[in-house]
């Protein structure tokens, strides 16, 4: 029964690292380094909401589902973004990976491949989790293509799922990596960050 608790995931150019109230002002700045919360299909807080949406993940943490994570680049401290873990459902060791958003100027480099090895490394490798997954806006085609690139089966779009940020409904794409799966998926990370992919 996997049992996730904070915990910080370190790789040489990146730091995951347990979320926290004191990094509400960093995550806005990031934030704003493209403007995304004016991207649709993302849940990126806009400005004045951040605090809000790290008080959410917080609750989430305390209840059992979610484990949250700001992501640093470690040689400056700069958050540049934040994913998390979440329904997490211990009794069948299974959890998703999500609630992921990066600064621009951080987007199509080394961050995302890095940061999902890190998390899927702890996830079958320490927490011994069955299954790990991903769900994404049905228009949402940048994140679609993203999770596919990392070696992500396609397990099919739950209709009419989940409200958008603008009060429509959305269908839900689900992507999932069993730990059957993950030494082919961990050899492919790996192959990427090795010959420096930056559209990852």
């Amino acid at each position: 029964m996997i049992q996730p608790a904070a915990v910080v995931l370190e790789a040489p150019r990146l730091r995951l690292e347990p979320l926290a109230e004191r990094h509400v002002g960093p995550l806005e700045a990031a934030a704003r380094d493209g403007a995304l919360w004016n991207i649709r299909v993302t849940s990126v807080p806009a400005p004045g909401e951040t605090a809000a949406y790290v008080a959410a993940a917080l609750d989430g943490q305390r209840a059992g589902h979610m484990l949250p994570f700001a992501v640093v680049e470690p040689v400056s401290g700069e958050v540049i973004g934040t994913t998390r873990y979440h329904d997490i459902v211990s009794a069948i060791d299974r959890l998703e990976i999500g609630y992921t958003w990066y600064a621009r100027s951080a987007q199509r480099t080394h961050v995302n491949t890095t940061a999902k090895l890190l998390l899927l490394r702890h996830a079958f490798d320490t927490l011994g989790a069955k299954v790990v997954g991903w769900r994404t806006d049905n228009f949402n085609f940048a994140s679609q293509r993203a999770i596919e690139r990392l070696g992500a089966r396609r397990d099919g779009v739950i209709r009419h799922h989940a409200l958008r940020r603008d009060g429509t409904v959305r269908d839900t794409v689900m992507y999932s990596v069993t730990d059957g799966e993950w030494p082919e998926v961990r050899a492919h990370l790996e192959h990427l960050l090795a010959r420096g992919a930056s559209r990852c």
